[in-house]
């Protein structure tokens, strides 16, 4: 796992550094004292994992995620507990309190290696700028006061209101601010499909597809939300999901 150190503090970078050593797994590819030069190095090293520090001076470790089209594995690393636990309704991989201890840093990696063990490809990715966003990818969402790190896999819809969008996921629905259209370019066309004007739908959750008004289709995912499908996209759609 190629992990890249977050933190403006020299001294807790190096600790972690030299902890990390007892992990052969673990390959430190670089270390980062801001929130400006991590996203120009997450750009450029596109590691596996950061290890990120909350606090930091100018840009939070939260405004860096904000930033950041495709998010690696996140475990915070943190001297602020009650912190962490009231910023986040949903919760990185991990995050481990400093100092940091070697039971609970080989817990957090042990997760971590689970999970992508089960999304490795035989391709090799693309640059984290430039590639497209994958079904199994993660990302990050903040509305207001509340982040979330989500699978793209979880979640079922996507809902053009203005020039914000409702990103529908478990019983949480809230905004990004981003064209439907903007998304649509980034989002897998194998996995995700633009039902009309309005609507993004992932395929991988539709239960049921019926004729519609109109020569138009609807489809009823598999929370029961119905969503048609105009007559313009029905043809690609029917083209889309045939053998």
């Amino acid at each position: 796992m190629r992990a890249l150190i977050i933190d403006d503090e020299r001294l807790a970078r190096k600790e972690l550094n030299t902890l990390l050593r007892q992990f052969p797994q673990v390959e430190v590819i670089g270390e980062c004292s801001n929130a400006d030069e991590a996203r120009d190095q997450i750009d450029l090293l596109d590691p596996d994992i950061i290890f990120l520090d909350i606090q930091m001076p100018g840009k939070s470790g939260f405004d860096l995620l904000e930033q950041l089209e495709v998010v690696p594995e996140v475990i915070f690393v943190t001297a602020y507990d009650e912190f962490a636990l009231k910023a986040f309704e949903v919760s990185a991989m991990d995050y481990l309190l400093k100092p940091v201890e070697e039971e609970r840093l080989a817990d957090a990696l042990t997760k971590v290696k689970l999970k992508l063990d089960n999304k490795k490809s035989p391709e090799a990715p693309e640059p984290i700028s430039t590639r497209p966003l994958a079904h199994g990818d993660q990302i990050f969402i903040k509305d207001g006061e509340k982040c979330w790190f989500v699978a793209l896999e979880d979640v079922r819809l996507f809902e053009s209101e203005g020039n914000y969008v409702r990103v529908y996921f478990q019983n949480h629905k809230p905004f990004i601010l981003r064209s439907l259209n903007a998304l649509e370019e980034r989002l897998d066309q194998k996995s995700f499909f633009r039902a009309n004007r309005k609507y993004i739908i992932n395929l991988r959750w539709i239960d049921q597809i019926e004729n519609w008004f109109n020569g138009g289709l609807r489809v009823t995912l598999k929370d029961g939300v119905h969503v048609e499908v105009s007559r313009r996209q029905a043809s690609r759609f029917k083209e889309l999901m045939s053998l």
